[in-house]
């Protein structure tokens, strides 16, 4: 007599369940669900050390973190993605509220007025920021944010075909290649120097200022996209727009952007918040939610949610993105840093970005055996040509109690990339100097 099937009270699906669904849905195991996957990160080696007592693991928690060289005890000249800016007390004052730390996605929105305040504030700061007509109330980060824009012009334009910039951040180039891949999208990678699209090409997208820093011509982008029916998708960094001219006076049609760079810590690579805009006549089809400003029937001010991306609620199938969790928090931290800084603010902190950087690479492209081997106009980041591989000279700057700059000898030989912001005070930057020299003139 056969033995009869375990159930576990706590699992609400027994094995009969678990096949059944399975066949209904085609696939003869639950394996199969995630071959998508490569198998090294299906199946990562844990290495961890032998059980341990409280105690114990807590003295080795912090040997490990003894290791860390952390920005602030040593100077740093990395970028890349995720940048060092002051973050002013009033951002941390408000955001450590109770209120707004436990807040999660309100699902009775119109309950949870305060929280629908702070993310229409987020938007209409973004619209004023990046010159665009709209802005939704935040993304996952600005990677997600810039593969949720090519999907969204795949769709208005539908086409099936994304141009995208060889200057674009090789790390955005995998998120946006892992967005496309299920969806019968092409992705093809055009020379910043001779760009040229192909038939049925969605969009062209553009960073600016690009991967190593430096300024993109746009309005020739703009012009050659919009001359064969694409869309202009532009991922920008926020702070430069305080200087440089915004994505709408160059006909863009939707921007991605990080929002980390204001009030945000690094804080090893997240949770950070991705901002998203586009023209009016796009926003059916932009994702995410956008909340609304209206009055209550007693004349009173009052925020809604005016559209949201459905993809809890009813009619899923007409979705117009996956997201789902909300990023409010890290928006507030934002929304709260720009609203503090204000206009002026933000514009000094953008030109003295700007105007170190220049002071950092005019004095480092003396340093024999060093040189800047890109011409054109950069904001905060730019190459340096090394006279050692980079990975090298950055171990030697450990010595020195510096945090180099990012290894990009795959894109240019021996090449680093390097950001200088208010955070980094003259002494610093002219003690990178210093041992650069030194490195080299051992090399």
């Amino acid at each position: 007599m056969a033995s009869p099937e375990f159930t576990s009270p706590y699992s609400p699906n027994t094995d009969a369940d678990r096949r059944e669904m399975l066949e209904a849905i085609g696939v003869s195991s639950v394996d199969e669900l995630f071959l998508d996957i490569p198998d090294e990160l299906r199946h990562p080696p844990m290495n961890l050390p032998d059980p341990m007592s409280e105690l114990e693991l807590r003295r080795y928690v912090d040997g490990l973190a003894a290791m860390n060289k952390v920005p602030g005890d040593y100077a740093c000249f990395l970028g890349a993605g995720s940048y060092r800016h002051h973050i002013p007390a009033i951002v941390r004052q408000i955001t450590s509220r109770s209120e707004y730390v436990t807040s999660y996605t309100p699902y009775q929105p119109e309950v949870s007025q305060g929280t629908l305040q702070t993310q229409y504030e987020f938007q209409s700061l973004c619209c004023q920021l990046t010159g665009m007509e709209v802005a939704n109330a935040g993304m996952y980060d600005g990677s997600t944010s810039l593969a949720e824009g090519a999907l969204m012009a795949a769709r208005v334009t539908k086409r099936d075909r994304i141009a995208v910039l060889d200057t674009l951040s090789p790390a955005y180039l995998e998120i946006l290649e892992t967005y496309t891949r299920s969806q019968g999208i092409f992705i093809d990678i055009i020379s910043a120097d001779n760009p040229q699209l192909q038939e049925n090409t969605a969009c062209l997208l553009v960073q600016q200022p690009n991967f190593l820093g430096y300024m993109e011509d746009m309005e020739r982008y703009s012009d050659l996209v919009h001359s064969q029916g694409g869309l202009l998708v532009m991922y920008v960094d926020p702070i430069s727009l305080a200087m440089f001219k915004p994505p709408g006076e160059y006909d863009a049609d939707i921007v991605a952007a990080e929002g980390q760079a204001m009030g945000v810590s690094t804080s090893y690579g997240g949770p950070y918040v991705g901002i998203f805009a586009c023209k009016q006549r796009y926003v059916r089809q932009m994702p995410g939610r956008i909340v609304g400003k209206t009055v209550d029937t007693r004349g009173r001010t009052a925020y809604v949610l005016t559209l949201q991306t459905r993809e809890q609620h009813i009619r899923r199938e007409r979705a117009t993105s996956n997201i789902c969790t909300s990023a409010a928090l890290i928006a507030l931290m934002s929304t709260a840093y720009m609203a503090a800084m204000g206009k002026r603010g933000m514009r000094h902190i953008a030109e003295t970005c700007y105007h170190k950087a220049h002071y950092a690479a005019s004095l480092i492209e003396k340093i024999p055996g060093y040189s800047l081997p890109i011409d054109g106009t950069f904001f905060q980041e730019f190459v340096v040509q090394c006279p050692l591989p980079p990975s090298l000279v950055n171990e030697r700057l450990l010595d020195h109690r510096i945090i180099g700059g990012l290894d990009i000898s795959s894109q240019v030989p021996n090449g680093m990339l390097l950001c200088v912001t208010e955070m980094n005070p003259r002494e610093e930057i002219e003690a990178l100097v210093k041992a650069l020299s030194e490195i080299g003139a051992a090399a």
